[in-house]
């Protein structure tokens, strides 16, 4: 399958100019052949922490954007969102079918740093989702921190899509993680950053596509990009077969003793 990733100049809070920006990007990615297009996190709003204000209801302005743009291109779109709900909106990665179903993942990890878990609530779960035979496991940003969810799910994900909204101050982490949670679980990471400032920070992008050996397939700089190449649970049950790192391991033993 091909994968698109999108690297998107988010305009700050301006959801209008942020949906006509990425339907030009998602136009390149259905030339190029796509069967599943990424955008970043929040990619309509930028990583405000205004959660009230930005989120939208489920089947809002950007859901419905999502559903038309993925109807008349044929593409599977996977797009980050703040959506309203209670008692806190959520961060929310979306999954549209050219047939119009949604899915939807939360952010487990609101990013503290930032103060997100005052204006985000965490979500609970994670999720894998089946897209044309290709298991995607979907990760929103400051959860790329954290390998657990990548290992609880390992064994039932091809790749994993992670966007974000990466400010340049930790670039080089962005760039090491990415690359470590794909060797640690023989899978194929997407990472999808944004680029341009918003709210005082700068975003350097280095989106990039990472084999389950760990080699960087295709990459982007500091602009505007769409980045195009294929993947396959074929390559990534035979490198699990080379090297079966996965089946030896040893999770009752992972436990101090008092």
């Amino acid at each position: 399958m091909k994968v698109a990733l999108l690297q998107l100049d988010i305009a700050w809070e301006d959801v209008p100019a942020n949906h006509a920006r990425a339907a030009r990007l998602l136009d390149q990615a259905a030339a190029l052949g796509a069967r599943l297009a990424i955008l970043p996190e929040m990619f309509a709003t930028g990583f405000s922490m205004d959660g009230r204000r930005i989120a939208q209801p489920e089947g809002g302005p950007t859901e419905t954007f999502l559903c038309e743009r993925a109807a008349a291109l044929g593409l599977h779109l996977l797009a980050g969102v703040a959506q309203a709900a209670e008692p806190l909106p959520v961060n929310r990665a979306l999954l549209v079918s050219p047939g119009g179903d949604v899915k939807r993942y939360a952010k487990i990890h609101p990013f503290s740093f930032a103060g997100e878990e005052k204006v985000m609530a965490s979500g609970g779960n994670v999720v894998t989702w089946d897209v044309e035979g290709l298991r995607v496991t979907p990760l929103v940003c400051y959860d790329l921190r954290f390998p657990e969810p990548f290992r609880v799910a390992a064994e039932e994900t091809d790749l994993y899509a992670v966007i974000a909204n990466w400010p340049e101050r930790r670039r080089h982490h962005w760039s090491l993680l990415l690359r470590a949670r794909a060797v640690e679980n023989l899978a194929y990471v997407a990472g999808v950053n944004r680029v341009g400032e918003g709210d005082g920070l700068r975003y350097f992008g280095d989106s990039a596509l990472v084999g389950p050996w760990g080699e960087t397939i295709v990459s982007a700089a500091e602009q505007e990009a769409v980045l195009a190449a294929d993947v396959s649970a074929e390559s990534v049950a035979e490198a699990r077969r080379k090297f079966p790192v996965l089946g030896d391991r040893r999770p009752s033993s992972y436990r101090r003793r008092a």
